[in-house]
């Protein structure tokens, strides 16, 4: 039976296990990304490994997250990434560059190639056949020391794409489209790999932005093919060496196919407060709106923008509302001045923000009480915007600006212009002077800012856990319902001890004294605990709390990871419905002297209940060791 593309890539680096689904396989990693949000934690993490430069064939380190600089923090917070990046050997994209997605895409990502990196949605390399996936800082932090990253043999569904897209219809519909089928949890256990004729009619940023967005659907990453425009792109990024053909083989059998037919796609908008949630544009037209947004990691990009600007041209955004856009790059920025489209942009009335996440994770923008907020992002957590009772709403470029225009939600094919012609440029602009390369490394002091504190250390796992249920949590449990993102939280990335005060804060702002008080305890959890950001903030805060173990009806991929590597036992119910027998505050034990046992049971008073994990050996051992520090620690 041929093999997919994924197939073929982790075959070529595979050097540990059986490509059998569900097998763990070592997978070497020929790049890795960090962004400074996580990025802190782990360099932090590499550090204590003592390793003297990265054994990647590439790594970079991306400022994007934490730029606004209200005090001090965030500026140290940089100033250590630079040194440690010139110590060991990393390239170093520095504020204001671009977000690190559409930076690495422009200028690093390779057909082919391994990537993991400390953000969920580094999968956007796979816009050009890269085997690209979102991981916990400390995975990073290992593969920067040349160790393998370990996953499950997965399953491929197929996507077929067929037809080619309408006008006012974009690459955003297209992963919609695959939401509304699959929904948030639809990937789990998958890589997601699209083919089909259509698929040629689909530039390489069309391509980045389906990848990038198919990370809401908890899929280990998503792939196209590297044909002909993929050739094109990296030639028009100076990169043309760099491209090889990558395509299924002709008798490759899919796990599981979707079908979609472009032609018939019609503008979609993911609702509140979920990427999976999807409704047509049309059934939502009318709607007032008080705010847009156009930019993040999904859609930044020239081909993105110059639609935008291409609508904005001559006119005026509406009275009612306000519209942020924040460039993906420079490189994206210089083409938009150049071409005279980003005044366009300007002299709609839009504000511009700064080359960077910004208002996609909390960071400023945030909308009035009560507002609606349609956005170009990929997710519309609840209080993700920075503001609680806010309603978020994710669309395309060109159901944005249709809406900034008319100040209500606007399908934009009703629109009274042409629908704007876009081809890529045969060369970027190119101007690299924002990425500073590796350095020597040699008589390099790291700098520290005295927000920067050393990670905690953990002990290993006892025999026996137990304590009380401190929260009960319901269904799709985000990081950001665990490990708030935001202006006032993320500079405090790189201090565990303050950062931990956070936890659960939008669900219960009782939380962390509550556990600190009682020296830990238990979460309850439904399914998919953990979805969204690969923010191991979201492990490490509450393990830092006391948090002895997760027990949830099922987990997701990157999150299942780190509570391993930090040392919380995740555990699922082998009857979901016991959920529903257990309530917060309830003291509880459990006996955990064999974990490559696969029945652990719970006790509560009378109640007996059996739990089961998905724990491979070696998982067993990491946690028995306290996590992955303590596990390599032990290994030396």
């Amino acid at each position: 039976m041929g093999l997919s593309i994924a197939q073929k890539i982790v075959k070529e680096h595979m050097e540990q296990g059986q490509a059998a689904v569900g097998q763990e396989v070592a997978l070497r990693i020929d790049q890795t990304l960090t962004q400074d949000a996580t990025g802190t934690a782990a360099y932090l993490q590499f550090e204590a490994m003592g390793v003297r430069r990265v054994q990647t064939e590439l790594s970079v380190s991306y400022v994007d997250h934490n730029t606004i600089q209200s005090d001090f923090r965030n500026a140290d917070d940089h100033r250590y990434l630079q040194s440690i990046a010139a110590k060991y050997g990393l390239y170093f994209s520095r504020p204001g560059n671009g977000i690190c997605h559409q930076v690495h895409l422009e200028r690093f990502a390779v057909p082919g190639k391994t990537l993991i990196g400390s953000d969920s949605h580094t999968p956007t390399a796979g816009g050009v056949g890269a085997l690209a996936m979102g991981a916990g800082g400390l995975d990073v932090a290992m593969a920067m020391a040349g160790e393998c990253f370990i996953i499950k043999y997965p399953k491929v569904m197929g996507v077929e794409l067929t037809g080619k897209l309408p006008d006012w219809v974009s690459a955003k519909d297209v992963i919609l489209e695959v939401l509304r089928r699959i929904d948030v949890k639809g990937g789990v256990g998958y890589i997601i790999e699209y083919f089909g004729d259509g698929v040629k009619t689909l530039s390489v940023p069309d391509r980045a932005t389906i990848t990038n967005m198919g990370t809401e659907t908890g899929c280990t990453t998503s792939i196209f093919p590297s044909d002909e425009l993929t050739r094109e792109f990296l030639m028009a990024q100076g990169r043309g060496e760099q491209w090889r053909e990558l395509l299924p083989d002709a008798d490759v059998k899919y796990d599981k196919v979707i079908s979609i037919d472009m032609t018939q796609l019609e503008p979609l908008a993911a609702c509140p407060h979920s990427p999976g949630l999807v409704k047509p544009v049309r059934e939502l037209a009318g709607m007032s709106v008080q705010q847009v947004g156009i930019g993040s990691c999904t859609n930044s990009s020239l081909r993105d923008l110059s639609v935008v600007a291409d609508v904005l041209a001559g006119k005026t955004i509406s009275a009612d509302l306000h519209l942020v856009v924040n460039p993906g790059s420079r490189q994206v920025l210089d083409h938009l001045i150049d071409d005279g489209k980003f005044s366009a942009i300007v002299r709609s009335g839009a504000r511009i923000m700064e080359n960077a996440c910004g208002a996609c994770i909390g960071m400023g923008a945030a909308p009035s009480s009560g507002a609606v907020s349609v956005r170009t992002y990929n997710r519309n957590f609840f209080g993700r915007s920075g503001t609680k009772d806010a309603q978020v709403y994710l669309v395309s470029p060109e159901t944005a600006v249709a809406t900034a225009l008319k100040g209500k939600f606007t399908d934009p094919r009703t629109l009274a212009v042409d629908y704007p012609q876009f081809s890529l440029p045969e060369r970027f602009k190119i101007n690299d002077n924002m990425i500073i390369p590796p350095q020597s490394g040699a008589n390099i002091e790291i700098l520290r800012g005295p927000n920067i504190v050393a990670l905690p250390e953990f002990t290993a796992l006892p025999a026996s856990l137990t304590g009380e249920v401190l929260l009960k949590l319901e269904d799709n449990i985000t990081t950001d319902h665990i490990m708030p993102a935001g202006a006032k939280i993320l500079p405090l990335r790189s201090n565990i001890p303050e950062i931990s005060k956070y936890v659960f804060e939008m669900v219960d702002d009782t939380f962390a004294a509550r556990a600190l008080q009682v020296q830990g305890g238990f979460l309850l959890a439904g399914e998919n605990y953990g979805q969204g950001s690969s923010r191991e903030h979201a492990a490490l805060a509450p393990k830092y709390l006391g948090v002895k173990a997760v027990i949830a009806k099922s987990f997701a991929r990157i999150h299942l990871a780190n509570l391993i590597n930090f040392g919380i036992v995740p555990l699922t119910f082998v009857n979901p419905d016991d959920y529903d027998k257990l309530e917060q505050g309830e003291e509880i034990s459990i006996q955990i002297n064999n974990l490559k046992d696969a029945k652990i049971y719970l006790q509560a008073g009378e109640k007996k209940i059996e739990l089961c994990h998905s724990l491979s050996p070696l998982d067993a051992e990491i946690l028995k060791a306290g996590g992955k520090l303590a596990w390599v620690k032990e290994k030396k």
